[in-house]
């Protein structure tokens, strides 16, 4: 029996975005940990061994941790949003959920965004402003 995932308003989901993308990562998936009544997964920069080369970020699920390769990264909704899916799908010591759904749920944020920041380009906030100095 499949089961529909439940996500934050549209809005909620746009402001996660900017937040990854103003540098509050770690505030914004503690904002999605509570809507999924979850403990937020730890986010390291680093790597571990045997996926330095193949990956941008990983969850390691008996960890709780996303492991990002740098700072770039951190900041990236996609990834992060990405590796949240599979910290959101891990349970006990199975990795559950497909990277195409873990893709298909960060690209709804990012899509969310834009469609909420094309509304009110205004809206873009710190973003905008740290850019233009």
């Amino acid at each position: 029996m499949k089961t529909t995932m439940e996500f934050p308003e549209t809005e909620t989901q746009a402001l996660i975005v900017k937040m990854i993308l103003n540098k509050r990562t770690e505030e914004s998936l503690q904002l999605l940990s509570y809507f999924y009544n979850i403990q937020p997964p730890e986010v390291i920069v680093g790597t571990i061994k045997g996926k330095r080369k193949t990956v941008h970020a990983v969850y390691v699920g008996n960890q709780k941790r996303i492991y990002a390769t740098n700072s770039d990264i951190f900041y990236n909704p996609f990834v992060i949003l990405h590796e949240f899916y599979h910290h959101l799908r891990y349970r006990g010591m199975e990795h559950r959920g497909s990277e195409k759904s873990a893709d298909n749920f960060a690209l709804r944020f990012i899509n969310s965004y834009r469609s909420e920041y094309a509304k009110n380009p205004q809206a873009k906030g710190n973003r905008m402003e740290k850019n233009r100095k």
